[in-house]
């Protein structure tokens, strides 16, 4: 990691590192692993990592649309999105909601500036057609943003799809140790990402070389943590699927998932987030507190499993009884076994 906040620049100042809120070269390290990862082969994309998953997202909505603008976002998506919403609206850009499933979002499209994608959707593991959203959504003249942060760019790759960006936030799956707060964005349109950098150098969200060097350490264990919790998320998911009190159990990579298909057409791997209901908050707050390998925490992606009644914190539309369950990378039998017990301790 390197720690300059400001380079010796005798004379005019030239080079690519000026001042620490610009550019740094732990970042231009970071940036290429994850521009390699989301746009292998691409020499048009340009990454920009920024301090938080927030961060990024912000630095797409509030660079690209201005008063007037209409952006299409979804109403099932990351529960930070009608803080955001309220925001963009209070800046005199409209807003438009639809559902992330059955790609519901195409009805809302016409005279849309952008539009934000998130699939699978977190909390509720919908998964929309990213080609078809991007094709529409480019015949009317829009930009199409993806957050691919529960799929990860080794279980999809957006800009592949035919998006304009891929976002997502660093902090879960893509550095996976809980120990890191990090955003990037992924862009193939020059013009449109000097506006994304130049909203960053303004707001001054950028990460700190120390989580940088964090994440690119990370990095390098990405593929071997995803395929194993992709394996045993499946595991769980069809062990779920066995209990009579599991109602609304979702996990796109399991054959009957109403997402199924679609997930098998443009995903390599289908992510670590299971998600079902239990029948009552109780009955949830039971299990969670039954469970011996899984911490009751929030957030997703990290390598040790975590879960939560995520009606906990609002914002949501789920029931009380709904659980999001983040699978790690602890032995399979020996989490879907925990699993089942505590499933069967809460009952009483």
């Amino acid at each position: 990691p390197v720690f300059a906040a400001h380079f010796h620049l005798p004379g005019e100042p030239t080079g690519p590192y000026t001042y620490g809120r610009d550019e740094n070269p732990t970042w231009t390290l970071l940036e290429r692993a994850v521009g390699e990862l989301e746009a292998p082969g691409r020499d048009d994309a340009e990454t920009l990592v920024f301090a938080s998953g927030m961060a990024a997202i912000s630095a797409v909505l509030f660079s690209q649309l201005r008063t007037g603008d209409v952006c299409v976002l979804p109403d099932d998506g990351y529960q930070a999105l009608p803080l955001v919403r309220a925001r963009l609206e209070a800046y005199g850009i409209e807003v438009r909601t639809a559902p992330t499933g059955a790609d519901a979002q195409l009805d809302v499209l016409d005279g849309a500036r952008l539009l934000w994608i998130e699939t699978p959707s977190n909390p509720g593991l919908d998964v929309c057609d990213i080609r078809r959203l991007a094709e529409a959504a480019h015949a009317r003249g829009a930009l199409v943003a993806v957050d691919n942060t529960l799929a990860t760019p080794l279980g999809q790759r957006p800009l592949e799809l035919g998006a304009d960006f891929a976002v997502a936030s660093g902090t879960k799956q893509l550095t996976g140790h809980g120990d890191v707060l990090l955003g990037y964005v992924v862009g193939r349109d020059a013009e449109v990402m000097t506006a994304v950098r130049r909203w960053r150098k303004i707001v001054g969200a950028i990460p700190g070389p120390m989580e940088a060097w964090l994440a690119h350490r990370s990095i390098a264990t990405l593929q071997m943590r995803v395929d194993r919790q992709s394996a045993t998320a499946l595991a769980v998911a069809e062990a779920l699927r066995e209990r009579p009190e599991v109602t609304g159990l979702r996990y796109p990579g399991l054959p009957g998932d109403p997402s199924h298909t679609i997930a098998a057409r443009q995903m390599r791997r289908f992510g670590c987030v299971v998600s079902f209901t239990l029948p009552t908050r109780a009955r949830a707050d039971r299990f969670l507190e039954a469970l011996r390998l899984v911490d009751d925490a929030t957030s997703f992606g990290g390598v040790r499993s975590t879960a939560e009644r995520r009606g906990r914190w609002g914002g949501d539309a789920v029931p009380e009884g709904f659980i999001r369950l983040s699978v790690g990378a602890e032995d399979p039998e020996d989490l879907v076994a925990d699993v089942v017990r505590a499933l069967d301790g809460s009952a009483a």
